[in-house]
């Protein structure tokens, strides 16, 4: 389980203007991660791969490409969750066969479900396969909410090994590492991985390590280390990009730094809106005065 520890891309995938897959640009991308970001991992069809707009098809064919690209060079996590439980018990069954190093699936939303049904919901994701799950907690676009004595039901489960953490609540952070000392945390959002890092995670998985990946590792071993001063100059350098990332639009513009240098990255999927043109030398600055 320790081995699955580290930074990890929440992979970013490439479409044409129609919503078509670009695969040749999704290896593109992958390799990138590997030989430049240098990552630990990829979290494979998360929000950041716009799996929410995808059909099942769509899925199986990027799980499948990533694998086939990546083999054994980094660890793979396949977020699976899904509205429709019975996709998402195909596409924990279909990873797994691939050969995928975990599941995750993100807690259902939109419907006001129980403690009691989202339970049941990773239970017969996990019962459907041998495989381990992480939880995927990120209230404010699910609106859901885990209570410690919820996520420890959750965590009784052998199989549930942590919980991908994209929430801001760092007592409830704290409160769970010392509860559960012995299961994985990675943090979920880019811009705090210093304050998440000294509150004990395991991890991290962020968009934005797409293209500043090996400077997120130093910050996390840095803060990891005990060194936060030189962390915190880190962190104030990434969070510059993610400032002007976040306010061009966060996909949009990750993929246009990645088309800068010569990945063919696509575009997003609609009705997410295509990338601002006229903001191109932005990015371009961007890229030449932080080196991405």
């Amino acid at each position: 389980m320790n081995d699955l520890k580290g930074i990890y891309s929440a992979l970013l995938v490439p479409f044409d203007k129609e919503g078509n897959l670009l695969e040749d640009g999704l290896r593109e991308v992958i390799n990138h991660n590997i030989n430049v970001s240098k990552v630990d991992g990829l979290y494979v069809n998360g929000s950041s791969g716009e799996n929410f707009l995808l059909n099942t098809a769509q899925k199986k064919r990027i799980f499948e490409i990533v694998k086939e690209e990546v083999g054994d060079r980094i660890k793979l996590i396949a977020q699976v969750g899904s509205l429709d439980l019975n996709e998402a018990v195909e596409l924990a069954k279909y990873t797994t066969e691939l050969g995928y190093d975990s599941l995750s699936a993100v807690t259902p939303f939109y419907y006001p479900l129980s403690f009691k049904e989202i339970k049941h919901y990773y239970e017969t994701i996990i019962n459907a396969t041998d495989n381990t799950m992480i939880l995927y907690y990120i209230p404010f676009l699910t609106g859901v909410k885990i209570s410690l004595d919820e996520f420890a039901e959750l965590l009784d489960n052998d199989k549930v090994i942590g919980v991908k953490y994209t929430a801001a609540d760092f007592y409830q952070l704290e409160r769970f590492r010392k509860r559960f000392p012995n299961k994985l945390i990675w943090s979920g959002f880019d811009e705090m991985l210093v304050q998440a890092a000294i509150s004990g995670v395991d991890g991290a998985i962020g968009s934005t390590y797409n293209v500043q990946g090996e400077l997120s590792k130093q910050i996390f071993k840095l803060a990891k280390e005990g060194q936060v001063e030189e962390a915190y100059k880190l962190q104030h350098r990434a969070n510059d990009v993610i400032e002007k990332v976040l306010e061009l639009g966060l996909y949009q513009t990750l993929k246009e730094i990645l088309k800068i240098k010569g990945i063919n990255a696509g575009y997003c999927k609609k009705p997410m809106k295509e990338f601002d043109e006229s903001k191109l030398p932005i990015v371009k600055k961007l890229v030449e005065d932080y080196n991405l």
